[in-house]
């Protein structure tokens, strides 16, 4: 089967470019629960219009409502939901595992798609997703060819993938910097980008460290086709019309006539949006420098010239008939004349005329009558096959030809246009529940064992929770932790691609040995994955977890707690119905991106792994840590470290049932004074504090 080609439409006119210029399915938003709330998106009459429209061309209609939303917000985007199920939407594309739960009961029969957002990129993922009740999931951007082939392969649902546009530097639904800049939350579709601005390594010159060239998948189609992708998305709902046309036509005429687009249609792409050209570079292996550019003036003014080109795309009049339909026209003495018309989707319509009467000098002839039929200009329809039977010595005048031949196409594209039947669900929140009624405990997390001394153990936390590869290096140190009574939680890197897993495999294998009992999972596939390998399963900030219907969807998982999202604010945390035991970070240096590019590399052009952390400091000059992870990857912290030391009575009551202490780059003396501070309430906050976003939340 050929690969779909699924456009983005963040405007009816964008819309209707991406149609005209043969893409299998659009996607765009509808209300404010989409990751592109700065586009055009589509009011309750436009998508009703945009679904007519659509499904009389046989273009299918993804809607995103994709962003994540709080416990207040589930009840507007119910009657969303509601609404675009008796619309007839094909698919919906989702991120919040709350609004995946809501969406089953209220719209049972309405195909499920999952987001980037959802950070899926391993098999484990996958399957997750699959039990969650999605039919189709798009993976991630950073994987390579050989890990897309080898999820496709095993996979139980759809895959789909990016193959053109732009590339946010950290992986899809785990970044943060917007939040925490600006307060502006690419989580809830209001990114404001800021990994395209400047920033320098000490001592050296501004640049743009942290932005990448836009992503084509040119010269691999064929490939991602062989693999077993089912779909290719193209990125740019915030793109002009012109960019949808030309970008929708280059990769469907490929797919059509099985091939890859050519120099001169790429050229053409480039010119109408690129930043300093395209990369291919994680679909193949080859990350680095490479794969970082900008856009430039230059660029922006041949893209003027271009813009008329693909304008005709979609502007040519009439438009050309994209809906091949079979006939079969029956005239017998004495019988109503009758056609019928069917098309590819099976749909048909049927008409008759009063019976022919006898010629009196000639008859009508069968090509006649076939010419008559065929003369379907001025409507999407194009008549493939036309069947004729027809009596002897028969008049029919051209003029009962032609209205049965409208009568019919009118039917037909009211036929096709009509909204699937569907059911239609009921949903209610529940019952509120009631979280931890007492003091929260503590839950103590180290990025390295040597920054926990005696007087932090001897403070008792609930938890020491350290990454998995440094439990696995301290083997001997963790065992003593151990044999002494403290709970010790390995915390899972959130990426981990498939080929990755035999190595955690064994380090997991070797911690249940020592005697640990937990694991910190920060991505759907930790679950799906590690259910049965007798480990208590802990829920990480990486799960995003806004409201308390994500609570229950991630107890069904097997989880037996789950992190808060750090993007909450009090109120809101305060306000949740906790059906499993949370956590909320109160301190540290917040993780804002976890990237597939190494930045360091970008500082000294080699690999520092294994060496001391990087920063990369802003045009303010606060100095945001980078510290590598496993994989080559690296997660960029925030300047400011959060302090609500000072704040414990705000802390209390909230539902939560532990605070989480997040220790990156403290010495071992520096975390004992935190510790101490909030374990008593008070103390001083650093120079360069931040309350996060619990008191002023995100847009």
């Amino acid at each position: 089967m050929p690969l779909e080609i699924l456009s983005p439409a963040g405007s009816f006119e964008s819309m209707t470019a991406a149609v005209r210029a043969g893409a299998d399915a659009v996607y765009f938003g509808a209300g404010g629960f989409n990751a592109r709330r700065n586009a055009k998106n589509f009011g309750d009459d436009e998508l009703a219009s945009a679904m007519r429209y659509c499904r009389l061309r046989g273009v299918k209609t993804y809607v995103t409502v994709n962003t994540l939303v709080t416990d207040r917000e589930l009840q507007e985007a119910k009657g969303l939901v509601a609404r675009l199920n008796e619309l007839g939407a094909d698919a919906l594309i989702v991120q919040d595992l709350g609004m995946v739960r809501m969406m089953r009961a209220l719209a049972p029969d309405l195909p499920l798609h999952g987001s980037t957002q959802m950070t899926v990129h391993s098999l484990g993922g996958v399957l997750a997703a699959h039990k969650l009740g999605l039919e189709r999931v798009v993976l991630s951007r950073e994987l390579p060819l050989e890990e897309i082939r080898f999820i496709c392969q095993r996979s139980p649902i759809e895959i789909e993938v990016f193959c053109h546009g732009a590339l946010c530097m950290s992986y899809s639904g785990q970044c943060f910097l917007s939040s925490a800049i600006g307060g502006r939350s690419g989580n809830r579709g209001l990114c404001a980008q800021p990994c395209r601005m400047n920033y320098a390594f000490f001592g050296g010159a501004p640049s743009p460290l942290l932005s990448l060239k836009d992503l084509s998948a040119a010269g691999h189609l064929r490939a991602l086709s062989e693999a077993g992708v089912k779909c290719l998305k193209i990125e740019g709902r915030m793109k002009r019309p012109e960019y949808v046309a030309l970008a929708t036509k280059t990769y469907k005429d490929a797919v059509r006539e099985e091939r890859e687009p050519t120099r001169a249609e790429m050229e053409r792409l480039r010119a109408v949006f690129s930043r300093d050209g395209f990369t291919d570079g994680y679909l193949t292996g080859k990350k680095g420098e490479n794969m970082f550019g900008v856009r430039d003036e230059q660029s922006a003014r041949e893209a003027k010239a271009v813009y008329r080109q693909a304008y005709e795309i979609y502007k040519a009049e009439p438009e050309p008939p994209c809906v091949p339909v079979d006939m079969k026209f029956c005239a017998h003495a004495g019988q109503p004349v009758t056609l019928d018309v069917r098309d590819a989707d099976g749909f048909e319509y049927s008409a008759q005329a009063l019976p022919a009467e006898s010629a009196r000098t000639r008859a009508t002839s069968a090509e006649e009558i076939e010419s008559g039929l065929r003369k379907s200009g001025g409507t999407v329809f194009e008549v493939r096959r036309s069947v004729i039977e027809l009596g002897d010595n028969l008049r029919i005048p051209m003029s009962a030809v032609n209205a049965l031949r409208r009568r019919c196409l009118e039917g037909l594209e009211t036929v096709r246009q009509k909204a699937p039947e569907r059911r239609a669900g009921e949903w209610e929140a529940g019952l509120h529940r009631g979280g931890h009624s007492g003091a929260p405990g503590f839950i103590f997390s180290f990025i390295r064992l040597e920054q926990l001394s005696q007087k932090l153990f001897d403070l008792s936390p609930d938890y020491i929770y350290l990454p998995l590869r440094e439990i696995d290096r301290q083997r001997d140190a963790v065992a003593g932790l151990l044999q002494r009574g403290q709970r010790v939680g390995a915390v899972l890197d959130r990426i981990l691609f498939d080929s990755q897993w035999p190595e955690q495999i064994e380090m997991l294998r070797r911690a249940k040995a020592l005697g640990v009992q937990a694991l910190v999972c920060g991505n759907l596939a930790h679950p799906a994955l590690l259910s049965g390998l007798g480990f208590e399963l802990r829920g990480d900030f990486g799960l995003n977890v806004m409201n308390s219907q994500t609570l229950k969807e991630l107890k069904a998982l097997g989880l037996s707690s789950a992190t808060l999202s750090f993007e909450l604010n009090l109120a809101q945390v305060r306000g949740m119905s906790h059906t499993l035991p949370t956590e909320l970070i109160a301190y540290g240096r917040l993780p804002l991106m976890v990237t597939e590019n190494c930045v360091i590399r970008r500082r000294t052009g080699e690999c520092a792994c294994g060496g001391a952390p990087a920063a990369i400091i802003d045009k303010t000059g606060r100095s945001f840590p980078l510290l590598p992870e496993s994989g080559h990857r690296n997660t960029l912290y925030n300047a400011d470290k959060l302090y609500l030391a000072d704040k414990t009575a705000d802390l209390q009551g909230l539902g939560v049932s532990y605070l989480r202490l997040c220790f990156t780059t403290e010495n071992a003396r520096e975390c004992e004074e935190i510790a101490l501070a909030y374990k008593k309430g008070g103390g001083r906050a650093p120079e360069r504090a931040t309350r996060g976003l619990y008191y002023r939340g995100v847009e």
